[in-house]
């Protein structure tokens, strides 16, 4: 699937979306066979939270893929260097992309913009595990709270999306993608993570907890269908298995400049 979309596009793409669109779209479609599961679930109006896992680099250009062919139009929270560069950082925010400090006491901004965009009727797109997932066998790790977050605060649905096959285009930390023969990218689309009783609950750390570990739940179903394999009972935690949270896990140096920031270094 991908050739046509599923939903026609309600939004006006804006410049970005207009340059972004004729040049990645060709790419994808030579370089990828896709496969779209239940992408009716993604809401076709309102505000929603995506959830997907994070297996790749390429990720957020088949996750758009996705999206654009379902009738929305993807906001990201994307990791804040890629703000450094004045004309990617212009480009980025033309098309909605919110920056984010990772591992970063400065990380309420990109909360507030990302509430801001779910309340405004906008379909935004999270990653979770914060980063490319660190387990070895690329199951999805312990997630991040922030989509929890969002979600508790705006009252919007929680979509989880398991993917599998990306890695395969391009590896995690690979420098050189495996473009030919394509790629088969298989995504999977799930119904509302339950969340309805903890939203009447105080915001306590329990309760974004227990939502975050709902929707790691269903994220990993997702992807273990899509795997035909079991996930493990428990899932990988960088922090405790002493593996760097951001950067190449396999490159030995100094910490990143948001690991440093996390230690209030």
């Amino acid at each position: 699937m991908g050739l046509r979309p599923v939903r026609p596009l309600q939004q006006k793409r804006g410049w970005a979306f207009n340059l972004a669109v004729p040049i990645l779209k060709p790419v994808l479609l030579a370089t990828t066979r896709r496969t779209w599961i239940d992408g009716e679930k993604i809401p076709a109006t309102g505000g929603c939270i995506l959830v997907f896992n994070h297996v790749s680099h390429v990720d957020p250009l088949t996750a758009a893929h996705l999206v654009y062919d379902h009738g929305r139009m993807p906001r990201y929270l994307a990791k804040s260097g890629l703000f450094n560069n004045r004309a990617l950082a212009s480009f980025l925010r033309a098309a909605g992309q919110i920056p984010v400090e990772r591992l970063s006491r400065n990380a309420k901004g990109a909360f507030d913009a990302a509430v801001a965009a779910v309340n405004a009727g906008e379909c935004v797109v999270v990653y979770p595990e914060g980063t490319l997932t660190r387990d070895p066998d690329l199951w999805p790790m312990v997630g991040k709270s922030g989509a929890a977050r969002i979600a508790l605060e705006t009252g919007a649905p929680v979509i989880p999306v398991g993917q599998w096959g990306a890695h395969g285009l391009l590896y995690p930390y690979a420098k050189k993608p495996h473009l030919f023969p394509r790629t088969q990218i298989t995504v999977k689309v799930g119904d509302p993570v339950a969340l309805e009783d903890l939203r009447e609950k105080p915001r306590t750390t329990e309760t974004i907890n227990e939502a975050t570990r709902r929707i790691m739940a269903a994220l990993t179903d997702l992807v273990a269908e899509l795997r035909h394999e079991t996930a493990p009972v428990e899932r990988f935690d960088p922090r405790r298995s002493g593996v760097r949270q951001t950067g190449n896990p396999n490159r030995a140096g100094r910490a990143t400049k948001d690991e440093r920031k996390s230690r209030g270094a």
